[in-house]
């Protein structure tokens, strides 16, 4: 015994004490929890953690807008702590917090960047914060209805004219803080005005009363700004425009439009674009469709070091883009970010008499591949892009070269491997109506039994599977099909009805998301109307290998009138201990007792959406779900349960769950229901942006655009 007891006593002395490292791995250590732990919890445990807890480098920057479990008090107890040493603070969408959460703010003294989209802040309180501000330079708030700039101090005032970074998101007609900002570097305006009040009635572009003060932008570097769907948000922006079409700031180098639908060049536009074509040069450039299509603008416009391209839903031909925009190849290795989504004959060399299901031309994606080697981010999406049948030219060859990629978005069709499908007739899964019509049955069909026969029976040799394998450091993968549309809608009822599949796609399904389990750094992944999904074995694959993944996104895949993959996603989920957002979008979907079961598994879980027609859910199960998964503090399920089941549910989650989950975000509701954009609207916009509606997300802004 005595012989053990040694041993054991050994072993102990032998053993790593967390203490005896040396200060710098310590805060490295420290670097990865959350500022509200070190400072109320972790440094109360020891001497020594209570001075590294306090370094500058943890103290410097304190990031609350993922903080989910931080409240009033704790901001509070924060900033009194440690608010001088405070110089960047990040509270985005915080929308839980009261507003009287801001008035601690003031306590920061030294703060020089402050992030508060998202946050409830009155013109008064917005006031109060920023008259003590005064090494304030860069600054994001939210705009809403009732915003009063004849409110701010004089004060307030003077801090503002010393901001050179401004992001305004509006939720009403008004120029905010704008023309408060007198020494502007950067503008970046988020649109999100409704046409219509809760009340019903229309809303007018037109400014209040009093906002007739014009802003400057004479110092202005970055201008960007970001449209919802909807009429006035349209006549807002151009009255933001109208400065700058009188006087084209010289410094210009990030003009940005991002604009669904269709949004028509005015004369003043016009004179905006001639003016940018002859006084400056362009390091990123982003128009609505219309200010581009027909036009010759590209080849008028001068770019210095480039770094952002977006072209979406463009009419751009292959020729243009390779002769206006890449040069040649000349002065594009500066290029990181590229999003041609939607934008149909990209890759054509011209677009008159082509149709959008014609081959690609494989010479312009080799130009563009060589061209812009260094491209991290790349947006394919949207269209069709068939590879033509000769050796070596196959989209998914040329993209591999692409060593330095972290996100990638393409279209279903165009990783179909073209000699496979030459050579083999359509088989029976093959003829599988994508309907919600009544079911065929086509006979038995055999699947793998285990994992391992399924890996044997795939095609290593396939182009994707390549492509994969070359992309190892990829983080971001969405493959979406061509003709997908969600039906989750934003400012419309929901869809009811979708489009079927670009027929190239018919033959995508297990083998290819299999092929995706190759990328080991994967932290997000979208796949969208994968037709031929017949068991979903391949997403075990990636619950396997893929164990970085943070963000899942699932729509539409296999039969719709059946979950076909809902054995393996149960399988997947099990092996899913990092995810923390998980979107499902598929008719009929069962969120039943082994569902839930099964993603109970994922102890990260934050935020799950659901959106399912015809789609049924069992209460209990949803109740029992959230009380293990303590981490969820959004829960959004649109179904087609009647509204009284719906209503229900969510009041017992929130009066069981919200005390102890101060930012639970709960919406269950009928998806067909005629109020369903009523509801939306009052969806967090952290929420709605990030999973609730369905979007691809890759190259969408150009990267670090905001901290």
């Amino acid at each position: 015994p005595q012989e053990i007891l040694s041993e054991e006593n050994e072993e102990e002395s032998n053993g790593v004490n967390l203490m005896e490292f040396s200060d710098e791995i310590l805060l490295h250590i420290l670097s990865y929890v959350p500022c509200t732990d070190l400072v109320l919890n972790v440094r109360r445990t020891c001497r020594k953690l209570e001075t590294l807890c306090l370094d500058k480098s943890l103290t410097h920057t304190v990031l609350l807008q993922k903080d989910y479990k931080v409240n009033k008090d704790k901001v509070k107890q924060l900033m009194r702590d440690i608010g001088k040493e405070i110089y960047q603070l990040n509270m985005a969408g915080c929308y839980w917090l009261p507003s009287s959460t801001i008035d601690h703010v003031t306590r920061c003294k030294n703060l020089v960047k402050l992030n508060l989209s998202g946050c409830h802040v009155t013109s008064l309180r917005l006031s109060k914060m920023l008259s003590t501000l005064q090494h304030l330079r860069s600054l994001a708030i939210d705009v809403n209805p009732g915003f009063d700039a004849s409110q701010l101090s004089s004060e307030c005032k003077a801090t503002l004219s010393r901001v050179s970074e401004l992001k305004q998101t509006l939720y009403t007609p008004s120029y905010g803080v704008v023309p408060c900002c007198t020494s502007l570097e950067k503008l970046l305006l988020y649109f999100e005005i409704l046409d219509r009040s809760r009340e019903g009635f229309m809303l007018s572009g037109q400014l209040m009363v009093g906002e007739s003060n014009v802003p400057h932008y004479q110092n202005l570097r970055v201008f960007y700004a970001r449209l919802a769907p909807g009429y006035v948000n349209q006549e807002v922006v151009r009255l933001y425009l109208a400065v700058l079409s009188d006087r084209t700031p010289e410094n210009l180098h990030a003009f940005l439009i991002s604009a669904p639908g269709s949004f028509a060049e005015t004369g003043a536009t016009k004179n905006l674009l001639d003016s940018m074509a002859r006084n400056v040069r362009l390091d990123a450039l982003q128009l609505p469709k219309a200010w581009i299509n027909g036009s010759g603008l590209l080849q008028h416009l001068k770019f210095n070091n480039p770094f952002y391209f977006s072209f979406s839903r463009c009419t751009l031909s292959g020729g243009h883009l390779i002769q206006r925009v890449i040069n040649g190849g000349k002065d594009l290795k500066s290029l990181t970010s590229l999003n041609l989504s939607g934008c149909v004959h990209c890759l054509a060399p011209e677009s008159l008499f082509r149709k959008a299901e014609d081959d690609i031309d494989s010479s312009i994606l080799e130009s563009l591949v060589v061209s812009c080697c260094n491209l991290r981010h790349l947006n394919l999406s949207a269209a069709h892009h068939h590879s033509p049948e000769s050796i070596g030219n196959h989209l998914c060859q040329l993209l591999s070269r692409l060593k330095h990629l972290l996100s990638l978005a393409l279209p279903v069709c165009s990783i179909t491997d073209v000699a496979a499908n030459v050579e083999k007739p359509p088989t029976a899964s093959n003829l599988v109506p994508q309907t919600f019509g009544r079911k065929v049955r086509i006979g038995i069909q055999t699947y793998p039994r285990n994992l391992v026969d399924q890996a044997n029976q795939k095609i290593e040799s396939t182009v994707f599977w390549a492509l994969m394998g070359s992309l190892r450091f990829l983080e971001t993968l969405e493959i979406i099909g061509s003709s997908f549309s969600s039906a989750m809608p934003r400012n419309e009822p929901a869809i009811r009805n979708s489009l079927p599949p670009c027929v190239r796609a018919q033959s995508v399904g297990d083998s290819e998301v299999a092929a995706i389990s190759q990328l080991t750094y994967l932290q997000s992944l979208t796949l969208a109307q994968l037709p031929n999904i017949l068991t979903g074995s391949g997403l075990i694959h990636i619950g396997l290998q893929c164990q970085h993944l943070r963000t899942l996104s699932l729509a539409n895949l296999g039969m719709m009138g059946k979950v076909v993959y809902m054995s393996a996603l149960m399988d997947m989920l099990k092996h899913c201990k990092c995810l923390r957002d998980l979107r499902l979008e598929q008719p009929y979907f069962c969120a039943g007792a082994q569902f839930f079961q099964a993603l109970s598994h994922c102890s990260s879980l934050q935020r799950l959406c659901i959106v399912s027609r015809s789609g049924t859910l069992q209460s209990d199960a949803v109740m029992s779900f959230m009380a293990n998964c303590l981490e969820v503090i959004m829960c959004h399920m649109f179904m087609g349960e009647s509204l009284t089941v719906c209503k229900n549910l969510q009041q017992s989650i929130v009066r069981s769950f919200q005390a102890d989950r101060p930012a639970l975000n709960v919406v269950i509701f009928p998806l067909l229901h005629e109020d369903l954009t009523e509801v939306i609207r009052d969806v967090p916009m952290r929420h709605l942006d990030e999973i609730t509606l369905f979007k691809s997300r890759v190259a969408e802004e150009p990267p670090n655009l905001w901290w």
